[in-house]
């Protein structure tokens, strides 16, 4: 049995809990509750970037972060890969993975900028950077958004998850707005069992 530690509010680790629901191994993983965060945290001890998601695999190694276990979980089943094995697919599919882990990564760093960093310490220039970052980002998927529906790869997975983020900790303003193909998409997605079941919850 796998172990994941992970968080329902965290998008890294629901990617790759999606990702082992998506390729029929989720029966394989214990999932851990973990809170990197709190005050005591066990998370270094498995992971010394004291980061979610970690993964310790059946023979006892420990892989981070998400692209790494989504890519080793899918390793283990003989479906269809949602990492392309070569040629332009798998190089979309990486690209894609990555335009949605930094759409994640600037709105967590707003999270923990505006949540946890105390009011006065608070840097207005830094939560403007992320923004623009998260906007840009969103505006380059709405370009591409007629092509997202061809499958649901890493790339695909990566990409809702982060506009499940969005809509969990930033509503407002409404990443759709202006979006329109890119919200069509994802309205035709967030129902797949896998992004439903792993919804983000406090």
């Amino acid at each position: 049995m796998m172990k994941l530690l992970h968080s329902t509010t965290s998008p890294y680790a629901r990617k790759a809990l999606v990702v082992a629901m998506e390729t029929g191994l989720e029966r394989r993983l214990e999932l851990v509750a973990s809170a990197p965060f709190a005050p005591g945290s066990d998370v270094p001890e498995t992971n010394p970037l004291g980061r979610i998601p970690a993964l310790i695999t059946e023979g006892g190694e420990v892989l981070y972060d998400s692209p790494v276990i989504c890519e080793y979980l899918d390793s283990l089943h003989d479906g269809a890969k949602l990492f392309p094995h070569s040629g332009g697919a798998r190089w979309t599919a990486l690209r894609r993975q990555a335009l949605g882990d930094g759409i994640l990564d600037a709105a967590v760093l707003n999270r923990i900028e505006t949540a946890v960093r105390p009011e006065d310490k608070r840097w207005a220039g830094w939560i403007a950077r992320q923004d623009a970052a998260t906007r840009r980002g969103l505006d380059a998927l709405e370009e591409e958004a007629d092509s997202l529906g061809e499958s649901f790869g890493i790339g695909q997975v990566t990409i809702a998850c982060a506009l499940g983020y969005l809509d969990f900790r930033f509503p407002r303003p409404d990443w759709r707005e202006g979006r329109p193909r890119l919200a069509a998409w994802y309205a035709g997605v967030e129902t797949r069992p896998s992004l439903a079941a792993t919804t983000p919850r406090e």
